[in-house]
């Protein structure tokens, strides 16, 4: 994986960041959701374990199942499942290596009227990331705030979980970028996970279920909407990148039957 390339002190990036006005100051978490219906074949389930455990470490959100959305007309509740998962990726895209703060994405899935398989979109919660080196790439851009750069992941508007397909948008945030600056501000970065092993399950009541994944197939596109430090930024993120990138995802999910949910999320 790629470490971040460092910049020069009297480097374009560092002289035009030292010329721009107008400071945006962003930060918060965000809640990024939409719905929507897809068709695929359901991937088998892993064997529960022979007996039940509740380990001490499952987090609260894990078993949170507040975000699960509205069903499709005509559904039977019973045969589909809220599934909630928690990871923290460690992403290397362009030049920047990060471990992603936790992000949690809630779906459901289930059998449609026609038979078909069907999924509807749920939310998805991020926080940002500090990324090493700031807007320079320099020790200035870790110690110095006005040359800080976080990084924080948004639902890119296309999911499969069935076949571990998703889109994601990263944006970006420093008080020297706009608000709308952002990695796939046009089209988003487009993942197809692969098992790195078998899952484990690491409870039974509550189903929690531990698995790995990966991507190092996709394509980072570069930055867009990031005003006059638009290709100063680019080049400072190796962006756009068409190989070198990597998602390891580990991860952990939940789910549960929408006949057991409250009837704000089942009809």
């Amino acid at each position: 994986m790629t470490k971040s390339a460092a910049a020069r002190p009297g480097s374009s990036l560092v002289r035009r960041v030292a010329g721009v006005a107008g400071v945006a100051l962003l930060a918060g978490t965000a809640a990024v959701g939409a719905s929507g219906v897809a068709y695929s074949a359901p991937a088998a389930a892993p064997a529960p374990p022979a007996a039940p455990s509740v380990p001490s470490s499952v987090a609260p959100s894990a078993t949170d199942f507040s975000d699960c959305p509205a069903l499709p007309e005509g559904v039977d509740p019973a045969r589909w499942r809220c599934e909630v998962h928690t990871a923290a990726p460690k992403l290397t895209m362009g030049k920047i290596t990060v471990t992603l703060a936790p992000i949690t994405m809630t779906h459901a899935e289930g059998p449609l009227p026609d038979g078909g398989k069907g999924q509807v979109w749920g939310a998805m919660h991020s926080s940002p990331t500090a990324v090493p080196g700031g807007l320079t790439g320099t020790p200035a851009g870790d110690h110095a705030t006005a040359l800080g750069l976080a990084i924080q992941p948004e639902y890119g508007g296309r999911s499969d979980f069935y076949t571990g397909q998703f889109s994601l948008r990263f944006r970006l945030l420093s008080p020297l970028l706009p608000p709308g600056c952002t990695i796939g501000a046009d089209e988003p970065v487009d993942f197809q996970l692969k098992r790195s092993g078998p899952s484990t399950w690491i409870s039974e009541d509550p189903p929690v279920i531990e698995f790995s994944a990966y991507d190092d197939t996709f394509t980072a596109p570069a930055a867009g909407h990031c005003g006059p430090l638009t290709g100063a930024l680019n080049r400072r993120l190796g962006l756009p990148a068409a190989e070198g990138n990597l998602m390891s995802y580990d991860a952990s999910y939940t789910f549960t039957t929408y006949d057991r949910l409250p009837a704000k999320n089942g009809r």
